[in-house]
């Protein structure tokens, strides 16, 4: 029960906070990032652990120095979603700016997959998707184990229609189906879900567990592959989502060449913008046999 409380709780919270200037709301983001620096401790060493293994040439203090403004990021990335969840459309339209173009997914005559990487700024892509072009959207998520909280993420997620989510534990079927349908499919491909399906690619130059099922997937359906990335700018002065370009020669027919090719894509991403890559997941999380844990 206090779960339960302490949810919608939160969830007003949010609700309240939305009718503020995005530039006010933003400073309270980074405060409450200030806050979770020193308070999510474990998340702190993720963070440095990832960043140590992935800038070796920063020393020690410029580390700590991004891993602080990586969660300033990430605290505004809390506070802001009650926008996502509750503002009107035509002020997230004003807040998003689109970069690229975003329509080639519309036109296409051939099945879609996005590539989504996980920035601070991730759930934007939903409205940027759902509110700037035609194209259906469906999407893999993970049960969140308070009801209360995920019963709100997925009212939020899916509020302007034309999205469909499927719970991970349901497997790929239902998003098989979906895509026949002429629906685009929103992957993640960064995440580290253990050695099924993937292999050790070096991400930074180190072996990271690498899903080998997007380009596979990609592969055996014919579809073009887009990448999307979301930028929050400084100052609350809005976000950008960038519709890149289709990766070149992806998917290849060779899974494994073609993580190697995500990786480095995603690798020069984050460099424009590395504070806000969320470098509090593990991940290098599943190491090689014999290995022992970064973390």
């Amino acid at each position: 029960m206090p779960g339960r409380i302490g949810a919608r709780a939160a969830i007003a919270l949010l609700w309240l906070l939305h009718w503020l200037p995005l530039p006010l709301l933003a400073a309270l983001g980074q405060v409450l990032g200030r806050l979770l620096w020193w308070l999510a401790w474990s998340r702190r060493h993720v963070a440095l652990t990832n960043l140590r293994l992935c800038f070796p040439e920063l020393d020690e203090p410029a580390r700590r120095a991004l891993a602080r403004e990586h969660f300033g990021w990430m605290g505004r990335s809390i506070l802001e979603r009650g926008l996502l969840w509750f503002a009107r459309p035509a002020r997230l339209q004003r807040l998003l700016r689109v970069d690229g173009d975003l329509l080639q997914a519309q036109r296409s005559e051939r099945p879609v997959m996005w590539l989504v990487p996980h920035f601070a700024g991730m759930e934007w892509l939903g409205p940027g998707l759902t509110l700037g072009q035609g194209r259906g959207v469906v999407d893999v998520y993970q049960r969140q184990s308070n009801a209360v909280f995920d019963a709100a993420l997925m009212r939020g997620r899916g509020r302007f229609g034309n999205a469909v989510f499927v719970n991970r534990h349901d497997g790929i079927r239902p998003v098989l189906k979906l895509i026949q349908q002429g629906y685009g499919f929103l992957n993640a491909p960064d995440m580290d879900f253990g050695r099924k399906d993937s292999a050790f690619v070096p991400f930074f130059g180190v072996p990271a567990c690498t899903l080998l099922a997007p380009a596979k997937l990609a592969r055996s359906l014919d579809m073009v592959v887009l990448p999307l990335t979301v930028a929050m700018l400084p100052g609350g002065r809005g976000y950008v989502l960038c519709a890149h370009p289709p990766l070149a020669d992806y998917p290849s027919g060779d899974a494994l060449a073609d993580a190697h090719t995500l990786n480095r894509w995603l690798e020069a991403r984050i460099r424009e913008q590395p504070a806000q890559y969320l470098w509090v997941h593990k991940r290098f999380k599943t190491r090689p046999e014999g290995e022992a844990s970064f973390y």
